[in-house]
């Protein structure tokens, strides 16, 4: 009779393999987003504090400085947290956010644009010579649209040289720095400036939304966020895709609603000293416009994707097809854009630009607003939500420090230091990121 043979055991994995394919499933888990690999709201929140404890803090760090910052100041000084204080921070920060914001192209290149803050400047200069009554006096809307064309063509120029012929953007942009510098000066003259008499622009800074449109603006904005949020959550359900859970979507929208009530809720406050002021300035709903609108640029564009692809390994970029030197003349491009907006914003609060105009200390606060906010000096890493809390951050330490009657030389070494901790940690975390590799 023939022997049947009876069914083989599967061996039993080894330890050595069990342990590998729990670090491969650990890897794979913190090199996606958290909330596209949580089934919940609790299991989102353990994916995060593993992907914090592996080094990825992504803007922790910053939202903790801000903290400690506002304790620090008010302990100091009981006007710090004031709603006045608090809205003129956010008017005080917009110029540096929104550079910041451009900045952030180069950045996460790995390239570097120091140019923008003089770029700004020539932006704020030619809308202002074009609005004057004794000069050419056209309408301020042509006058900026112009001055933010001229803005991005420079940004072309410079991107054209960088990726055409090949020469470094820090020698590049150096370069623009001193040049548009030196065109500024001309155009102002040894000692002048240009006035600006026109009240829609010296509005964008000073003026204000009435209290209840500033509640219409934000149910509008809020509304298209959620509407926008969930519609594009239920759709990669529906395809089968990975997506996050309802309840965390949920989450987002309830929490972008609530910070949009308490900006609206502290500016409708009355500000006011010899008259009442109320309502969320101009310049706040630019700010926002523009970190809205990068924000989707570069997270739900093929543009933005290939930015982050290039930033990471330009190298496999390249295989993959992408087109490196279009794509980052268009950055450069992009940031000089950004760096005109930044110019409007900073004429209209000054109601002219001279020769006094500090476009070496902009610069130079932009870098260090993206890098504090949790942009990489490396390339890859970074959001245009960075340049804005950085850019509070500054701001906040400019402004506290003012409130305590700090010099100016505290100010500048104290920035110093927030940048060196900032760059230290983001230099740490790559390094650890590298070693799990």
């Amino acid at each position: 009779m023939a022997k049947v043979d009876e069914p083989t055991p599967s061996p039993e994995p080894a330890p050595e393999a069990e342990e590998l394919s729990s670090e491969a499933a650990s890897r794979a888990t913190l090199a996606v987003s958290p909330e596209l690999v949580a089934g919940s709201v609790p299991e989102y929140l353990r994916v995060s504090l593993a992907r914090i404890r592996a080094g990825e803090t992504g803007v922790l760090p910053v939202i903790a400085g801000m903290l400690l910052v506002s304790i620090l100041f008010r302990s100091q000084n009981s006007q710090f947290l004031t709603a006045r204080n608090l809205v003129d921070l956010l008017v005080q920060a917009a110029v540096v956010s929104v550079l910041a914001m451009g900045e952030i192209y180069a950045l996460l290149l790995g390239e570097i644009d120091l140019s923008i803050g003089f770029v700004s400047g020539i932006g704020g200069v030619l809308m202002a010579e074009l609005v004057k009554p004794s000069g050419l006096d056209w309408p301020w809307w042509a006058a900026i649209a112009l001055a933010l064309l001229v803005c991005a063509v420079i940004g072309a120029l410079q991107g054209t040289i960088i990726t055409r012929l090949g020469v470094p953007s820090f020698v590049v942009t150096l370069a623009g720095f001193l040049f548009w510098q030196g065109v500024l000066l001309k155009i102002l003259g040894n000692g002048g400036s240009v006035l600006i008499n026109v009240s829609v622009i010296n509005d964008i800074a000073s003026g204000n939304l009435t209290p209840i449109a500033s509640w219409v603006v934000m149910l509008v904005i809020v509304g298209v966020f959620a509407i926008m949020t969930w519609r594009r959550d239920a759709r990669r359900r529906t395809a089968g895709l990975v997506a996050p859970p309802q309840s965390f979507t949920a989450l987002k929208i309830g929490t972008a609603l609530a910070g949009a009530v308490a900006i609206v809720l502290l500016c409708n406050t009355n500000r006011g000293i010899r008259a009442p002021i109320r309502g969320v300035p101009w310049v706040v709903i630019l700010v926002f416009g523009v970190l809205a609108i990068w924000t989707f640029v570069l997270g739900r564009t093929r543009f933005g994707r290939y930015i982050y692809a290039i930033g990471g390994n330009a190298e496999a970029a390249r295989r993959a097809g992408v087109n490196l030197p279009r794509i980052r003349t268009i950055a450069f491009t992009l940031c000089s854009f950004t760096a005109g907006i930044a110019g409007v914003i900073y004429a209209s609060r000054l109601r002219s630009v001279s020769t006094a105009f500090e476009g070496g200390t902009l610069v130079l606060y932009a870098v260090a607003a993206a890098v504090i906010g949790g942009t990489s000096l490396f390339g890859g890493r970074g959001k245009a939500l960075h340049g804005l809390l950085g850019g509070l951050v500054i701001a906040g330490i400019a402004n506290g420090m003012g409130l305590l009657a700090f010099s100016a030389a505290s100010q500048y070494m104290v920035t110093a230091l927030v940048l060196l901790v900032a760059v230290t940690i983001d230099a740490v975390a790559r390094r650890g990121r590298v070693a799990r590799t």
